[in-house]
This record gives structure tokens, C-alpha cells and sequence, in this order.
């Protein structure tokens, strides 16, 4: 069962992913901020994290470039509700899988995580 970690501010956003990605077999925490995010990460292993970048304390960017220092390995889904193109340019250059528009669609992030996970398993053998 893949692990997945969801940083988000929001709460609505956090858990309402949550449910939907736990109901669909996947094994889901969640973080409310990037630091929240990195002290779970340093207890635990996860398959992929999806994170939002507009965030307090700690954007999504600034929390990429940590998770690229100390977990390098990790997949990244970056989502925003104020995406621009210096955003995804940025993002993607930090190594993001993708990057994605909210209201994000279920449907959308599934076909994403199936690419990220069936990339992995071509990967592992």
C-alpha cells in the first residue's frame, strides 16, 4: 500500500483528500504546514506527498527545496489555487512531478499518482 503524505493549510483541503485517497486503498497522513510536514518525514516514509504552496510559515516552494535536501527520493504533486507560471516554472526546476490547479480534480490527481506509482514499479524491477 503506497504511503502519502498531504501538506495543506486548509483543513476543508486536507482531509477532504484524505478521505478520498484513503477510500481509493491508499495510506494517508497529513500535514498542515511544511515544518509539520518535515518532522513527519523524519519519523515515516511516504511514496509521494502532495503539497499546496500557498502556505504560512513555510510555502510549498520553500518546503520543496527541504524535501529535496533531506528526501530526495520523494515524489512531489504541488497544488495552488493562485497558479502562475513563475510558480511552475519554479516548482517543476525543484524537481515536482506535477503541478496542479485547485480545484484539483479527483480524477486528474489519480492519473498523475498512477504515472508516479507505475514510473516507481518500472523503476524497482
Amino acid at each position: 500500500m503506497e504511503r502519502v503524505l498531504v501538506v495543506d493549510d486548509e483543513e476543508n483541503a486536507r482531509i477532504g483528500l484524505k478521505k478520498l485517497l484513503a477510500l481509493d486503498g491508499y495510506h494517508v497522513d497529513t500535514a498542515s504546514n511544511g515544518y509539520e510536514a518535515l518532522e513527519y518525514l523524519y519519523r515515516h516514509s511516504v511514496d509521494l506527498v502532495i503539497t499546496d504552496i500557498n502556505m504560512p510559515e513555510m510555502n510549498g516552494l520553500v518546503f520543496l527545496r527541504e524535501l529535496n535536501r533531506s528526501y530526495p527520493s520523494v515524489n512531489v504533486i504541488m497544488v495552488t489555487a493562485y497558479g502562475g507560471v513563475e510558480s511552475y516554472l519554479e516548482a517543476m526546476n525543484l524537481g515536482a512531478f506535477e503541478y496542479l490547479n485547485k480545484p484539483v480534480r479527483f480524477e486528474e490527481l489519480k492519473a498523475v499518482m498512477d504515472r508516479i506509482f507505475n514510473r516507481n514499479l518500472r523503476q524497482a524491477n
